[in-house]
């Protein structure tokens, strides 16, 4: 072969191997990826714990997760809010005069934590899924002890809510000073 011939073979080559790349990359460009299947909404959650002294309300606390609800399975959200408030531990009296039992000191998790799974329905309705954890420090209006009291709120459930539908997730009455602890979900489909 001469080097006419060569350059041609190479040239010939050069325009198969472009043409097949494109070909490539055109098919791929036509075939969705598993990622682009799937049906993304995204949703915004609003939780409003409210407590409530007989018929006054005592405080009302919003809390807000954005969540984007893919079809296959949910969409999840989670919050994590608060503080270590720190205990003094019993021990024996001091030997010294005018100074208190001193002992070690633990930590106690105080505040609110908040887990949300939202599920799509083929109906436009959404199951969602809120489970609370609140903690908080009882006052001590006695003011016979200088150990905090803590008191707890824990609940999960499951509803279902349509785009602007607000619910109520769940309503309890504290045993040792009668609140009672209302919370709220509003689902907002977000355009």
């Amino acid at each position: 072969m001469t080097k006419n011939h060569l350059a041609t073979w190479a040239a010939i080559l050069a325009i198969g191997a472009a043409f097949g790349a494109v070909g490539r990359a055109q098919e791929k460009a036509e075939q969705p990826t598993a990622a682009q299947n799937l049906k993304v909404t995204p949703v915004r959650l609003q939780i409003v714990l409210t407590r409530m002294q007989a018929e006054r309300k005592i405080s009302s606390m919003p809390y807000t997760l954005s969540v984007n609800v893919i079809d296959k399975p949910y969409g999840s959200a989670n919050l994590r809010m608060g503080a270590k408030i720190p205990i003094n531990m019993l021990s024996a009296p001091s030997q010294t005069p005018g100074v208190g039992p001193v002992g070690p000191v633990q930590y106690q998790d105080v505040g609110t934590n908040i887990d949300s799974k939202v599920y799509p329905m083929e109906d436009g309705r959404f199951r969602v899924e809120v489970l609370i954890d609140d903690s908080s420090v009882y006052p001590d209006e006695s003011g016979k002890t200088q150990q905090p009291s803590f008191r707890t709120f824990r609940a999960t459930n499951a509803m279902i809510l349509k785009d602007g539908q607000t619910g109520q997730f769940t309503s309890a009455t504290d045993k040792v000073s009668g609140e009672v602890t209302k919370v709220d979900v509003t689902l907002t489909v977000l355009k």
